[in-house]
């Protein structure tokens, strides 16, 4: 009897299998009679929503971390949140290596593949110092939220707080210790402050990072690539939109921005235009804010980080690729030039698939949100399920309010936006061979 080949993963599928695996564990763990306070005993669905949105670094919650979980709970969900912001592959990799394990060229194929990275063979150094950097701004983070929090909190529960909330911001995840959020430090500026850079350093993306410091150190040597500059142009005009959106739509709003001093809007405003950059952290309530605030807010959801970072979306990049492709077909131009680059056909069509991906499961998504939770409002189940999909974490308070059939909804969602849906796809689908066979065009189908 002839003996079946052994079954083999494709790298996407590899990601895909990983994280279930891993929001599996999340789950059993969640669900330990010591991992919730007293009286606070999460069902398996409930862990199982927990321990994705901590995995996804999604940030939406149908318990409150702070009072339902006790500190073992906390620290697994914190634990979550850090895997799932390195990238559950990279924490795989860092746990092999100190095992003294050797790595195989597929091995870093895929590591490659997880990071958007070029070079196969500059991935382990890649690795080293991703997590050093991460460790080192996480730290950082801590000991400035510390010196906020330590005269209020007590030395140990400050830093405790101040190590969770930083974690958190930089892997841009939602997740908060107090139950209003961060609605207490909304005036505050230092925190604020704090908080948003640590958001934006996790929402760069881990090339970006380490392509801008080593530009610092040596312009000349180390030219910042089209990537780069795309990423980091795009990130700049996003925030700039965010922050304006957000201080002209709710200036004047009696339930968020109005009763505060102009010091205090200005310091929100900040703060609520960062933080759709798929954070889920927020100082004011989304639910009491205008439909062209939250119009606004969804955008920025859905269009997420860039490339490679702890956020989620469809990527700075992509939006930017679709763009571009789109306002030089409609002046007529041929392929788009960027910093004096060319953007090839693949490239143009790659980025409208992850888009035109985004949105058919989005469209898909709210339709069943609506059927099997009629009395949502539409406007708070797009918001929730956009925020589901980019892995953004925001809420208008109506995810802990969903039956079973939404809870599921929104764990297939954060799995879906963490994993991507262009990857996603891929695993599922065989190996494909391409076409020997190329047919001529069809020129006569009408458009438009």
């Amino acid at each position: 009897m002839a003996r079946r080949p052994p079954l083999r993963l494709t790298a996407p599928q590899l990601v895909a299998a990983t994280f279930a695996l891993g929001i599996l564990i999340g789950a059993l763990l969640l669900s330990l009679p010591f991992a919730h306070t007293p009286g606070h005993a999460l069902t398996p669905l409930q862990a199982a929503f927990m321990a994705t949105s901590a995995l996804s670094v999604t940030g939406l919650a149908v318990v409150d971390p702070g009072t339902s979980l006790s500190p073992f709970g906390q620290v697994v969900l914190l634990l979550l949140v850090q895997i799932g912001g390195l990238g559950i592959i990279t924490f795989g990799t860092l746990l092999a290596l100190l095992a003294g394990r050797r790595l195989y060229f597929t091995d870093r194929v895929r590591l490659a593949q997880h990071f958007s990275a070029l070079d196969v063979g500059g991935v382990l150094p890649l690795i080293r110092r991703i997590l050093l950097t991460t460790l080192a701004i996480e730290l950082l983070g801590t000991l400035l939220l510390w010196a906020r929090f330590a005269p209020e909190q007590g030395a140990g529960r400050g830093l405790y707080s101040a190590a969770f909330h930083a974690i958190n911001a930089f892997n841009n995840a939602g997740f908060a210790l107090y139950p209003d959020n961060l609605a207490r430090y909304a005036t505050d500026p230092f925190v604020t402050l704090v908080l948003s850079a640590l958001i934006i350093l996790g929402g760069l993306g881990f090339l970006v990072q380490l392509s801008v410091v080593a530009h610092l150190r040596n312009p000349r040597e180390h030219r910042l690539g089209v990537h780069v500059k795309i990423a980091l142009s795009v990130t700049a005009a996003l925030l700039l939109v965010g922050i304006a959106g957000f201080a002209l739509t709710e200036w004047t709003n009696p339930r968020t921005l109005g009763p505060l001093s102009p010091l205090g809007k200005l310091t929100a405003s900040v703060f609520q235009g960062v933080t759709p950059r798929t954070s889920g952290l927020h100082t004011l309530p989304y639910d009491a804010m205008r439909p062209a605030t939250l119009l606004l807010t969804t955008l920025l959801m859905f269009i997420g980080a860039n490339p490679g970072s702890t956020g989620g979306g469809i990527k700075t990049t992509t939006f930017y690729v679709v763009l571009r492709g789109v306002w030089n077909y409609a002046r007529g131009r041929g392929e788009p030039v960027t910093h004096h680059r060319r953007l090839d056909r693949d490239l143009i069509t790659r980025a409208m698939t992850i888009a035109l991906l985004g949105i058919g499961v989005l469209h898909a998504a709210l339709l069943l949100l609506l059927l099997t939770n009629p009395s949502v409002p539409p406007m708070n189940a797009l918001f929730e399920t956009v925020s589901a999909l980019s892995t953004a974490g925001l809420s208008m308070n109506t995810t802990p309010h969903l039956n079973a059939a939404g809870h599921l909804l929104l764990i297939v969602l954060m799995y879906l936006g963490r994993v991507g849906p262009l990857m996603l796809a891929t695993s599922l689908s065989a190996r494909a061979s391409r076409d020997t066979v190329r047919y001529p065009p069809e020129r006569d189908i009408l458009l438009g």
